[in-house]
């Protein structure tokens, strides 16, 4: 009786094993079909794509003739030693990102501030500064190239009223990129407070009271406290204030369509003007190249930042 008691437990225990492992076989399978179409789509929309620009970088490639041949390193000899225009258009993008960026994390931070000590009627300030984000960016650069036109725009008009006569702030070369930055700024400076409201909500309280006690100035408590704690959150605003800056193509279409005099020509769109007027589809490859050189270099950079100074690493 043992005996078989014995040989029945082995076959259940057996069984068990054979059972569990067919179970975790089976949560594989359903785990890697739940993934597939994500992952299916991330290769075929992302991967494929970054792997073929750069194919296409080695190459002659002309999308209008459909002609393509092998060029090995020509299109980057010639975007950093023959094109004229690349060196201001790399000029350009710097500039741009470097107005956009701390004008608008900036002009948040203080934005955030001011609605978090607000008592009355911040809801309303919040959807009035936000409204903008949610906004078709199509719609908000033709409304803004009106109004930035020259002597019948709105803005003129209004300075002509007080004796000022204002500049054509799109068609002179030295007011169009700040006139880019500037509306740009405005149209998404709402997602960055909404996020740095919400971080400084969730400060705790006794920190600021505590060094209230102790005397400090609200400009101490603000700079020793505040900022400090609000470090993560900063660090994430700008890495996709920067990304985001260098992947603006409707706006400064719309507005200055690259001009004047290819004053407002940042590299996204002088990838668009290559690859789709004048169909030299490898050149083009190779300046997207570039620009995604330049958002990885970036986000490795403030990558660096966040663990020296936000996690004290070295």
């Amino acid at each position: 009786m043992s005996a078989y008691a014995s040989a029945e437990a082995r076959q259940a225990q057996k069984y068990y094993r054979t059972s569990r492992f067919s179970l975790k076989q089976r949560d594989s399978l359903f785990g890697y079909l739940f993934v597939s179409p994500m992952l299916v789509g991330f290769v075929l929309t992302v991967l494929a794509p970054l792997v073929m620009v750069f194919y296409y970088s080695f190459q002659a490639r002309n999308m209008l003739t459909q002609t393509w041949s092998f060029v090995g390193l020509d299109n980057y000899a010639k975007l950093l030693g023959g094109d004229v225009i690349f060196s201001q258009v790399l000029g350009n993008t710097l500039v741009f990102t470097a107005g956009l960026v701390p004008l608008n994390i900036i002009l948040a931070l203080v934005l955030a501030v001011l609605l978090h000590k607000l008592i009355h009627g911040s809801t309303l300030f919040r959807v009035l500064f936000f409204a903008p984000v949610v906004t078709s960016a199509a719609a908000w650069a033709i409304v803004w190239r009106f109004v930035l036109q020259g002597e019948n725009g709105t803005l003129n008009s209004i300075l002509a009223t007080v004796g000022i006569d204002g500049p054509n702030w799109l068609r002179d070369p030295n007011w169009a990129m700040f006139s880019v930055i500037f509306t740009r700024v405005l149209k998404n400076v709402g997602l960055n407070m909404i996020i740095l409201l919400a971080a400084l909500q969730s400060i705790p309280r006794e920190y600021e009271e505590a060094a209230q006690v102790d005397g400090a100035t609200v400009w101490a408590r603000f700079t020793n406290i505040t900022i400090p704690l609000l470090g993560p959150t900063l660090l994430l605003t700008t890495i996709l204030t920067v990304v985001g800056s260098l992947k603006v193509f409707d706006h400064i279409i719309l507005m200055t369509n690259s001009g004047p005099a290819n004053a407002t020509m940042v590299l996204v769109n002088y990838v668009y003007f290559q690859a789709f007027r004048v169909f030299d589809t490898g050149y083009a490859s190779a300046l997207a190249v570039i620009l995604f050189v330049l958002a990885l270099v970036a986000t490795i950079a403030q990558w660096q930042l966040r663990k020296r100074f936000i996690y004290n690493e070295v």
